[in-house]
């Protein structure tokens, strides 16, 4: 399921990085590995936890999706 989409795109914002539309779990996989600002916080785990069950078909795309943005306001970037 590495296509899958969310009905609602998240959009993460930064001060230092400007707007990213993630679009699915494996967008916010890339995000979480290749941009995330800190790769400690619990909720970061959880969600690239979450991610990887959604693209393997374990976890739905949205359950991924609601402990994504659960990490983006962990990681204190702006998340809707």
């Amino acid at each position: 399921m590495p296509h899958a989409k969310w009905e609602n795109p998240v959009e993460l914002g930064s001060n230092n990085s400007g707007m990213q539309l993630v679009q699915g779990p494996f967008d916010a996989l890339i995000c979480l590995m290749d941009t995330w600002p800190d790769l400690r916080g619990p909720r970061y785990v959880a969600a690239r936890s979450l991610c990887r069950a959604a693209l393997d078909g374990r976890r739905s795309p949205e359950e991924a999706r609601e402990v994504f943005v659960s990490a983006a306001r962990e990681a204190n970037l702006a998340a809707n």
